[in-house]
């Protein structure tokens, strides 16, 4: 196996729920309203160029899905290898279209978080002046 290399996006971003990988800016959020069988789901578009960090994708698979049948890949976290969503190949139905190419995250296996690594500190805390010391 060869070495996983991970992109970290800066700022708010959608990470694993797992290890905490980067995912997807918010800015790459096309929709909240989708569902999987685990619960909710969030549908992400391809266009944006920093979606398609960090995440494998499985090999192709016709699926029925309530909005009807669909060729779909799974994606997986590159770093623990947890199945985290699915990209939409191709949808069958005419009125799914706008839906290929897109990705879906699976709400309860991502988080939200904001990246506090880069930021400045500044302490609050009271100190003394100079005239104080004396």
């Amino acid at each position: 196996m060869g070495r996983v290399f991970v992109v970290e996006l800066d700022g708010r971003s959608y990470r694993c729920k797992f290890c905490r990988t980067h995912f997807a800016l918010p800015g790459d959020l096309v929709s909240r309203s989708f569902h999987c069988r685990h619960g909710k789901a969030y549908l992400f578009n391809n266009a944006v160029s920093s979606f398609r960090v960090n995440i494998t994708i499985g090999a192709l698979e016709e699926r029925l899905m309530l909005s009807g049948m669909h060729t779909v890949a799974d994606i997986f976290c590159c770093c623990c290898g947890q199945i985290v969503g699915w990209k939409y190949e191709v949808a069958h139905e005419k009125t799914q279209k706008y839906k290929e190419g897109k990705f879906v995250l699976e709400r309860g296996r991502i988080v939200n978080e904001i990246d506090f690594s880069s930021e400045v500190y500044i302490d609050t805390r009271p100190s003394m002046s100079d005239d104080e010391d004396a």
